[in-house]
């Protein structure tokens, strides 16, 4: 995949906001990426917006996902209940992703995003009180849209994004949650080998599990066509330029699920699920040609505790708590980015 970007004019640095993915901090990281990269001397809206839609799918124009994660077995409980084990089968997500950008002016930009996640498994778990086993069939839909502000200043001579951002999540029965963003990004080099920044995200939400977080992103291109790209805490990858219109990535991924629930437990008012994953695997990406692009990701997903808390209440400060344990994964996905062309 390669991304001819001396065709556009000089312009200034545009913001590119991303989507949730599952959990605000893979959230917070992709809009910080999504700022921060140009050159200092070319800071051209086209270049950023090209160079992250390249970089993460879920930023482009449009972008579809489905994702399967093998059958693997549980130990839940609830709050100072027995634990329960069990199994969770055919487990799948469907995901949509648009990014429209409203306006782009020299030092600022107001953009946009929305997207929606369908979540479907089947669970197979003993009863601690008559040892039957019971089998339940659950479908979630949840979604997210934002309004986003970024603009664009010199600090100690560095190029430093700022934004704030105000977005709105839920499910297919209410608008359930308000959230705020804040970020300040200082881009500390980019050139054609390497690029690094250093920033702060503030969170403005009652359920977030770290209100304030550093972030750190370095990119490095070799030799052979081979690239490092970190971005802590949210990934590592090796990549590698293959077949003229193709790329594949070695390593690993922040991710996450979170939906709410209704009726949990038998209990009234809104609950909140949430879990962080860790994808360890490979990625292909192929470029088909007509700004269209493939991608097959596979791999082992790590999960840690998932929790029920209420919407009102923090992660910490949770009702149910389950320990899944790992499965094999596999994701398929289509997207439109016009910025993508052919290498050959």
């Amino acid at each position: 995949m390669y991304l001819r970007l001396a065709k556009y004019s000089e312009r200034p640095l545009n913001k590119i906001f991303t989507q949730n993915k599952g959990t605000t901090l893979s959230f917070v990281l992709l809009l910080i990426y999504g700022q921060s990269f140009g050159q200092k001397k070319d800071s051209i809206p086209e270049k950023i917006t090209a160079y992250v839609a390249d970089k993460f799918p879920s930023t482009r124009v449009l972008n579809i996902e489905h994702y399967q994660l093998a059958s693997h077995k549980f130990n839940s409980s609830l709050l100072n209940g027995p634990q329960t084990s069990g199994e969770i089968s055919n487990m799948h997500q469907t995901k949509i992703n648009l990014n429209p950008n409203f306006i782009k002016k020299r030092r600022w930009s107001l953009g946009g995003s929305f997207s929606y996640r369908y979540m479907g498994a089947t669970t197979v778990y003993t009863n601690p009180d008559d040892q039957l086993k019971t089998i339940v069939k659950n479908t979630y839909h949840y979604h997210t849209s934002s309004l986003n502000f970024a603009y664009f200043a010199k600090l100690l001579d560095k190029m430093v994004v700022y934004s704030g951002s105000v977005v709105v999540d839920g499910s297919e029965k209410n608008f359930e949650r308000v959230k705020g963003l804040l970020t300040a990004t200082m881009i500390l080099k980019a050139n054609l080998k390497t690029k690094m920044t250093l920033g702060l995200v503030g969170i403005v939400d009652p359920s977030a599990q770290i209100p304030v977080i550093p972030t750190f992103s370095y990119e490095h291109k070799f030799r052979g066509d081979w690239m490092l790209d970190v971005v802590l805490p949210q990934r590592l990858l090796l990549k590698k330029e293959v077949f003229g219109n193709g790329r594949v990535s070695l390593g690993a991924e922040l991710d996450g699920t979170g939906l709410y629930l209704y009726q949990f437990n038998r209990s009234s008012g809104t609950h909140e699920f949430r879990q962080v994953e860790i994808n360890m695997g490979a990625i292909y990406e192929h470029y088909f040609g007509g700004s269209f692009i493939g991608t097959i990701k596979t791999g082992y997903k790590s999960i840690t505790s998932g929790r029920v808390f209420e919407k009102s209440k923090s992660f910490d400060n949770y009702l149910f708590e389950a320990k899944p344990n790992g499965a094999m994964y596999l994701n398929l996905g289509v997207s439109f980015n016009p910025f993508a062309k052919s290498k050959k």
